[in-house]
């Protein structure tokens, strides 16, 4: 068994080396513009599983993990010439819906943004103070 720090390192080194694999070497047009987010090895160093995303989002999935486990083999391969480890670790890819969660969210916020300014300027137009709630009158003793 490795270290969690050693399976960290390990893990950095496979998603830096494989996102160069990617961007110089794979000619495959089905994994153009794939993003490594995230690579997590195993104790045993037995499976290396890859999250990727793309810009155009979750309509090409499917059409790029079919294409990066077409390449798999030659990845592996390649990266093993790299990566000077005694076994090296079955390549497992995953779609990552994290960036397109977060831009979903972006634009939560900017509409929430939005109204909350509209609101504003429209209250900003009025020019009668704002209502105080009315709890207890003053000479009302607190109830406790």
């Amino acid at each position: 068994m490795v270290s969690k720090m050693r399976t960290r390192r390990i893990a950095d080194r496979i998603r830096e080396e494989l996102s160069t694999l990617l961007l110089m070497e794979v000619k495959d047009p089905r994994v153009a513009g794939v993003t490594i987010t995230d690579v997590e090895v195993d104790r045993e160093l037995a499976f290396a599983n890859v999250y990727v995303s793309c810009v155009e989002g979750s309509q090409r999935a499917e059409e790029i993990l079919e294409g990066l486990n077409h390449a798999s083999g030659f990845l592996r391969s390649t990266l093993a010439r790299r990566i000077q480890l005694r076994v090296f670790p079955r390549l497992r890819f995953h779609w990552d819906p994290t960036p397109e969660q977060a831009d979903h969210m972006e634009r939560l916020f900017a509409q929430l943004r939005a109204a909350r300014e509209a609101q504003a300027e429209n209250t900003e137009g009025d020019s009668a103070p704002p209502e105080q709630p009315a709890s207890h009158q003053e000479g009302d003793s607190p109830v406790v």
